[in-house]
């Protein structure tokens, strides 16, 4: 009797019900979908941006400092530039696409897709997870130099970790992704460590040791696919640290470099002049609140109906 094998399309069905599956644990949550809505409406203002704004964001065609009105929904800024166009292109930078520097190989002087705050959360999360498994699995001397150098990390303030970054190197999209990965890293390591520690003593992990399979294939086939979980709900959060943190960098001056709008940098150009008009603070800083917030309750509620489902 011959062996039963799954054909392309079983295999294809399984897995969007596999999706499927994810989708409705996400829907079953009141909180992670309100916090999906908030996310999403900025990804599509995002996607909008870059095909239309109202008018140009980094040009001066109206009179300063307006109020909102029938022409600038959201009125002008200190310039007479329009403050709606400016927030839809501000969206670009975070979310949709880096910008290379014009020395950079090959593609120097373009961009490439996925923001800066998704791009600086996947390397510390790339980083974080190599150094968590190596950690946690391999314990002793790995486990003792590993941790005493995050530690060291963790220590300093990450504001000052920023600095030191972006003063050593210089400002860039690059160099702000690179600023998000060393201050990100600690903390998934750890988080990675500590679930390591966990997995590594189940029967599944002493029957791939048994097999003789290699270091590197226990971790990354066995344990690393059995935590995506929980990262995934720490991915989500960090994304919104990151917001935050390029929001911050922007407002000291030393974040993302023009000609693209940077939300922290629009809060500081119109606080310089909110004796003026007082509206124009109100609009990036609510752009900036509400993506973290819907960010936070999408991680929230994801991560209680991963627990749910998992009891």
């Amino acid at each position: 009797m011959a062996a039963a094998t799954s054909s392309p399309r079983t295999e294809q069905l399984s897995r969007l019900q596999r999706w499927g599956k994810t989708v409705r644990i996400i829907f079953e949550s009141r909180v992670a979908t309100v916090g999906l809505m908030m996310v999403l409406f900025w990804f599509l203002l995002g996607f909008i941006s870059l095909v239309w704004t109202p008018y140009r964001p980094n040009f001066s065609d109206f009179e300063q400092n307006l109020r909102p009105n029938s022409t600038n929904w959201l009125g002008t800024d200190h310039l007479g530039r329009d403050i709606l166009s400016r927030l839809m292109a501000g969206t670009q930078v975070i979310l949709l696409k880096t910008r290379l520097p014009g020395d950079f190989p090959i593609l120097g002087g373009k961009a490439i897709p996925g923001g800066v705050a998704l791009w600086g959360v996947f390397g510390s999360l790339t980083l974080g997870s190599v150094l968590g498994l190596n950690a946690g699995y391999r314990s002793g001397w790995w486990d003792q130099i590993i941790m005493q150098l995050l530690d060291a990390l963790i220590a300093f303030p990450q504001i000052v970790l920023y600095l030191v970054v972006i003063a050593a190197l210089g400002q860039g999209d690059l160099v702000v992704i690179l600023a998000i990965t060393v201050t990100g890293a600690p903390g998934v390591a750890r988080l990675v460590r500590s679930l390591t520690l966990d997995i590594k003593t189940r029967d599944y992990i002493r029957a791939a040791e048994t097999r003789g399979e290699s270091v590197w294939f226990i971790m990354f086939r066995e344990i690393l696919p059995n935590i995506r979980g929980p990262l995934l709900v720490d991915s989500m959060l960090r994304v919104g640290y990151a917001i935050f943190a390029i929001g911050t960098l922007g407002f000291l001056g030393i974040g993302l470099p023009p000609p693209d709008p940077d939300w922290g940098n629009m809060v500081n150009d119109a606080r310089r002049n909110i004796f003026f008009n007082q509206w124009a603070v109100i609009p990036p800083s609510l752009a900036i609140a509400t993506l973290v917030i819907g960010l936070n309750l999408f991680a929230d509620g994801l991560r209680e109906e991963i627990n749910r489902y998992q009891k």
